[in-house]
């Protein structure tokens, strides 16, 4: 049993629907794989909260057609029900052609689509919509519609009756707008469930609106013959070993956003992952390296801010030479001060340069970055063209001149033309990587820590 949750246009609440589904089917005690299209931290963190599995990202920009295929069947093997949340509209996408779009994943995957429409003020306008998105590209089996954010039964009955008139869909679900649906956002999107205060009962609240408002037998019977699913993948990467190594990694309200895959990549190279708290613990754990990912170190600056003695030893190791690697909210961490409005912080300091947040994105959406001669990590030659993304409301202002790992082909990164500074044995930057078959940097980067153990790396 698998589909693709998708919409007409993003905004139209269907990760809400996506969380409440992936909660309603594992209280009934299906085993729910979620997957999400795209490069995404934040919707993932729900998804994996609400199914209790980790949910991988599919992301055309960065895998290959083999790659999304092998993930979603390895991922999915082990599953009853396959769930995959599509981003913004069904046809949208960065081409013309619409090949990395919703539609076109669905397509790879064999996946019929649910339809979420987001139905304030509308009644028999509902139907040329629907029937547009048939007729667009008839290979794509739009299976269902899920009607959202509905303004009462009155409401609701008439797009069914219009729906049911018009069209050869089902109507999935009818979900009446409640503002106690609806997760709170900020900058960049929805708060992440690792820093949501009542995330659990916001999970449970729109698992029960599922249970009661949406027609789960109807969707249960989606892709009932889904060979694709239960397939064996037979693309298979070898992972080098690295069990004597040991890897830092925060993990709190300030620090979340690590990719289910990465972590699993640290982990089946036999890496030691020393999981702490930036916001309370004194001292890094024992370790030979640090990764800071990226998060909202902004909301929690001030106690990042008065937990001095993990500052202390965080810039302490670092400039004696532990091998370190910041994305985004780890690079803000790194520096000397963050600035958010009339508040200032100071923060590790081992950046040479303040990060100051502004008022609209500094960098955001996919990018492509060319390695430099500089590059520390094996395994990356210079201009090897990597591909990855942003998104940061930051900037960084640098105090003194440095060396940069990227030339930006595509994209902001720190200074508009470079990205990933260089400092002692530490590379922080802008753009976040995912370990995938291009870009397998969970292995560069602890080949780097290898031989920066071995003492053949100089300090910069």
């Amino acid at each position: 049993m698998s589909f693709l949750i998708s919409a007409a246009h993003k905004s139209s609440g269907k990760t809400s629907i996506s969380i409440g589904l992936c909660a309603a089917f594992r209280q009934q005690g299906f085993l729910v794989q979620p997957f999400k299209k795209g490069p995404d931290y934040i919707d993932p963190l729900w998804l994996g909260n609400a199914s209790g599995r980790p949910c991988y990202s599919l992301d055309f920009y960065t895998m290959s057609h083999a790659e999304i295929l092998a993930n979603y069947q390895r991922a999915s093997l082990s599953s009853d029900i396959a769930i995959v949340e599509g981003n913004k509209g069904l046809y949208d996408g960065l081409d013309l052609d619409g090949k990395n779009s919703n539609a076109a994943l669905a397509k790879l995957l064999g996946l019929p689509v649910v339809l979420v429409l987001d139905a304030r003020g509308m009644t028999r306008g509902v139907a040329p919509l629907i029937l547009g998105y048939q007729s667009f590209d008839p290979d794509i089996n739009i299976a269902g519609v899920i009607l959202n954010k509905l303004g009462g039964s009155r409401h609701e009955g008439k797009l069914r009756a219009v729906i049911e008139h018009y069209t050869d869909v089902k109507v999935m679900g009818a979900v009446h707008f409640e503002s106690e649906l609806e997760i709170d956002e900020r900058h960049l999107g929805l708060i992440p469930s690792n820093e949501h205060s009542v995330s659990q009962v916001m999970v449970d609240r729109l698992a029960n609106v599922m249970l009661n408002q949406v027609d789960l037998k109807a969707l249960k019977e989606l892709g009932a013959n889904d060979v694709l699913k239960h397939q064996k993948s037979t693309l298979v990467s070898d992972s080098p070993c690295f069990d004597h190594l040991s890897v830092a990694i925060p993990k709190d309200e300030a620090f979340g956003f690590y990719y289910a895959g990465d972590i699993e990549a640290f982990e089946s190279a036999g890496v030691s992952i020393k999981y702490f708290d930036a916001l309370v613990d004194a001292k890094l754990p024992e370790v030979d390296a640090l990764f800071i990912g990226g998060g909202f170190p902004e909301t929690q600056m001030q106690a990042l801010s008065d937990n001095t003695q993990l500052r202390g030893d965080i810039a302490t190791k670092i400039k004696a030479g532990l091998p370190a690697y910041a994305e985004c909210g780890g690079l803000m961490y790194l520096s000397e001060k963050v600035t958010w409005g009339d508040v200032t912080c100071e923060m590790v300091g081992v950046i040479p340069g303040e990060t100051t947040m502004c008022a609209k994105p500094q960098g955001r959406g996919y990018v492509k970055m060319e390695a430099t001669d500089c590059f520390p990590w094996p395994g990356v030659t210079s201009g090897e063209v990597v591909s990855a993304h942003e998104f940061h409301y930051s900037k960084l202002t640098l105090s003194e001149p440095v060396e940069f790992a990227y030339r930006v082909k595509r994209g902001t990164g720190i200074t508009g033309e470079s990205d990933g500074l260089l400092k002692y044995h530490l590379l922080a930057s802008y753009t976040h990587l995912r370990h995938v078959d291009q870009t397998p940097w969970v292995y560069q980067f602890l080949a780097y820590v290898d031989k920066c153990m071995q003492g053949n790396v100089a300090l910069k």
